[in-house]
């Protein structure tokens, strides 16, 4: 991570950075969040995760007492004093104030905190593993980013401990969902399918960019409830998330014994992250 952060309106070393213990978010996991890449500076498509983020606290109840053209100018300022145009950016709303045990201190609602860090390697052929029954899709706050990211870091952890990249996760149904930090697809018979919103998946950004770009790539693409039976028979396996962008998937490993492989990058895949980084080259032309 790198030394400067922004805290709430300041820039300042994360040596430096106090928070009280007695904050209402920290405490209860009570904020959202998001992750940025960074393009020459710039955080690439603020505005959709500045809408994913805003539709969050609403239903958290987390006031943003910040604008979104000040946050936006704000990452970009600290990517570059800590000069780091290429990379990531991490950005959390934590709510200050609520529940029995915070502090009284007049405080502003909600706190802002930016880090930007260099780029998570990932690999070119990812290996999942499934988890049954870690998602529960009728939930109130199903699909939000908030701070509360406990279950998901736990899982790819073990995931990771056991020679794999991330989790795939099931919902109560025993559909597929997403991965612990990124959203899922499948090619069948061409076309690709990816869990809808009602499975609980996350909204995801990269997501979201996929379904406008994949017409113009000729690819159809589309919303389906999808089981292990639509895994099975998949030609293709991918992921995407804002830091792997459109990733080929090569092996799921459902827990009991049972192994799925797919060769990577498959043709349908290499054509989404063509067609994805055609589409950063364009909008970062626009700036």
């Amino acid at each position: 991570m790198d030394r400067l952060i922004l805290h709430s309106d300041r820039i300042v070393p994360l040596s430096h950075a106090r928070l009280s213990p007695g904050q209402a978010g920290l405490l209860a996991g009570w904020g959202v969040f998001t992750t940025l890449r960074l393009y020459r500076g710039q955080p690439f498509e603020f505005h959709r995760h500045w809408e994913r983020m805003t539709r969050d606290a609403a239903r958290l109840g987390i006031e943003m007492i910040y604008s979104e053209s000040e946050v936006a100018s704000a990452i970009a300022e600290l990517a570059r004093v800590n000069d780091r145009p290429e990379g990531m950016a991490r950005v959390w709303f934590v709510r200050n104030h609520g529940g029995i045990w915070a502090d009284d201190d007049p405080r502003a609602a909600t706190d802002l905190l930016v880090f930007t860090r260099e780029l998570v390697p990932w690999p070119a052929e990812h290996r999942l593993l499934i988890v049954p029954h870690a998602i529960y899709s009728a939930g109130v706050l199903a699909g939000a980013k908030m701070l509360s990211w406990a279950q998901n870091s736990l899982l790819a952890e073990r995931a990771r401990a056991q020679g794999y990249d991330d989790a795939l996760l099931l919902n109560e149904h025993d559909e597929l969902a997403e991965c612990t930090s990124a959203n899922v697809f499948l090619v069948i018979a061409e076309r690709v399918l990816t869990p809808p919103l009602a499975s609980g998946c996350l909204a995801g950004v990269t997501r979201d960019v996929l379904f406008d770009i994949a017409p113009r790539a000729g690819i159809e693409l589309r919303e389906q409830p999808l089981t292990l039976d639509d895994l099975a028979r998949a030609e293709e396996v991918f992921i995407s998330s804002t830091t792997r962008e459109v990733a080929g998937v090569g092996v799921v490993d459902s827990g009991q014994g049972k192994v799925l492989r797919w060769p990577v990058p498959g043709k349908v895949t290499e054509a989404l992250e063509t067609a994805f980084q055609q589409d950063v080259e364009q909008k970062l032309g626009n700036l």
